[in-house]
């Protein structure tokens, strides 16, 4: 899935028929100077655009966006589920693992819609190169990873195909075969976020369910 919010576009995952998963800091509200602000946009402020390549096969609207108390402006709680106006019963969705954690060494594939200054081709899904976590911490890990601009948000998948993270943060040139530090956020961290995605998905409102807390 690739997200467009206003001038922002990111990349998402479907993990069940009406539930996307990115980011927090892609659906983060921004200033006239384009700073990150502490609040969220408004669901009909998020256009979701359905399939990997160079032209979308359709749009979807969302619902709802469950996210933590922080994460805003990425760090901690850098995770989001966008919950659909309606189900997508044809379109496959990734598990996401959150019953357990990545592993040191373990391989990933960050998936993405991004583009870096130098790269030439049109805008479509990339699987970035294979790389091997090294730093696992509390709600992140990280790893020497090629990532561009408009990536974030997008899965990070395990070798058997399961999302387990979402790509966060990374340091980025122009040219998107150089490898750097990525960060990611852990699924695992935040079962309570996809719980209350469930609870939404199935009728209940934000309004009833008790905030997810990243900082405890």
């Amino acid at each position: 899935m690739r997200l467009v919010i206003g001038s922002v576009t990111c990349s998402g995952a479907l993990i069940d028929e009406d539930r996307v998963l990115t980011a927090h800091h892609c659906v983060s509200a921004r200033s006239q100077q384009g700073e990150m602000l502490p609040r969220d946009v408004a669901p009909a402020d998020v256009r979701v655009e359905l399939g990997g390549e160079d032209l979308p096969w359709g749009e979807a609207r969302v619902r709802a966006i469950v996210t933590p108390t922080c994460g805003h402006a990425a760090g901690d709680g850098d995770i989001a589920i966008l919950v659909l106006d309606h189900r997508l019963v044809n379109t496959e969705a990734r598990a996401a693992r959150i019953d357990r954690a990545p592993l040191l060494k373990e391989a990933i594939s960050p998936i993405g819609f991004g583009r870096c200054a130098l790269s030439t081709d049109a805008l479509h899904r990339r699987k970035r190169a294979v790389a091997n976590i090294d730093t696992i911490s509390d709600a992140r890990f990280r790893a020497n990873a090629s990532i561009c601009p408009g990536d974030s948000g997008g899965p990070v998948m395990s070798d058997n195909g399961e999302v387990l993270g979402v790509i966060s943060a990374a340091v980025m040139d122009a040219d998107e075969r150089t490898v750097g530090r990525a960060e990611f956020t852990r699924l695992d961290r935040f079962r309570a976020l996809f719980a209350r995605a469930e609870a939404v998905s199935k009728g209940q409102s934000l309004a009833e369910l008790p905030p997810v807390d990243c900082t405890r």
